[in-house]
Parts: structure tokens; sequence; C-alpha cells
């Protein structure tokens, strides 16, 4: 085959938009099925991608699992500190996005999946999941510690984190999750 014939190049960025999209797929495939009924034939087919290729990039069905958690929880970390870090707009906008962010978008029939195959797994992924949870409530604790002082930060943020995880099992909907929270944000941000 003559190199007009092979082909774009493969740059690094395509393996890693790739590798991206396969963890994306695999995540919805647990979400679907749950861990243990989850095949890699399953996430194979989701993906797109064969099932030696997706061997390839993951040698195993626990390896596949703790990396599509790991990028989906670094992913919602890294958009809750850029909303929370816009000192731009008022304390309780922001504190309602990152929560919708990191919470909010969980909510509902389907996206309810994602964080119950989480839950129901911890074993498989190892510190992942406290440490993040820690995080998210470092950086919301750090957000209001800026307009009410440290000393009241903490326990303000973690009963936020408690009203969040409360609604999200009781809300339906995404919009039902956010009309409810931001009532509890306004009751604890004055």
């Amino acid at each position: 085959m003559s190199s007009s014939e092979a082909g774009p190049p493969s740059s690094p960025n395509t393996h890693t938009d790739r590798r991206t999209a396969v963890l994306d797929s695999a995540l919805a495939t647990f979400a679907r099925f749950g861990y243990r009924k989850t095949s890699m034939e399953e996430v194979a087919r989701g993906a797109h991608i064969s099932r030696p290729g997706l061997y390839f990039l993951f040698s195993s069905k626990e390896s596949l699992f703790r990396a599509a958690t790991t990028q989906a929880l670094e992913r919602d970390i890294a958009v809750v500190e850029d909303v929370l870090a816009d000192a731009d707009r008022p304390l309780p906008q922001r504190l309602l996005e990152a929560f919708d962010q990191w919470a909010g978008r969980y909510v509902g029939p389907l996206a309810r999946d994602v964080t119950a195959v989480i839950a129901d797994n911890p074993h498989l992924l190892g510190e992942i999941a406290q440490s993040a949870s820690r995080r998210f409530e470092e950086l919301i604790t750090g957000a209001i510690a800026v307009e009410s002082g440290q000393e009241t930060a903490a326990p303000v943020a973690q009963t936020m984190i408690s009203a969040s995880i409360g609604l999200k099992h009781q809300a339906a909907t995404r919009e039902s999750y956010i009309e409810r929270l931001k009532v509890a944000i306004d009751l604890l941000v004055h």
C-alpha cells in the first residue's frame, strides 16, 4: 500500500480522542447493564471498536471501568473548578451551576444509572471516588469561605452536599433538582 493509500497519519490527539470516546461509551454501557452484566463485547459494540481493539486499550473489564469512572469524575471536578473560579458571577449562581455539573446532570431515569454503577462498585475504584468527593467538598467550602469566612464555610458546604444528595434521589428531573437546590442554596448562603 502506498503512503497516499494509507490515509491521514494519526496524531497523538487522535488516540486521546478515541480513548475518551471509548471511555464515555463504556461508562454508558456499564450504567445500562451494571458492572457485572457488562461484557467487553458489549462495550466494544457500543464504542464501535473491535473487541481486540478494546483489549489493546484496556487489559481487563476492571481497568476499563476504573478508567471510565476516573475520566468522568476528573472531568466533572474540572468543570466545577472552572465554574467556582468565575468570581464575576454571584456565589449562589456559581454554587447552583457547580452542583448541577457535579450531581444534577445525573438526575433522571437514565442518568441516575451512572451514579448507581459507580456507587455499587467502590471496591473496583480504589481511592478515586472518595478523593473526587473530597475535592468537590473542598471546592464548595473554599468558594463559600471567600464570602462567609472559613468558620461557617465547612458546615454550610456539608449541608448543601447533603441536600444535594437527598434531592438527587427525590427529584424526577434535572429541572426539579435545580429548582429545589436553588431554594436550599438561597437559604444557606444568606
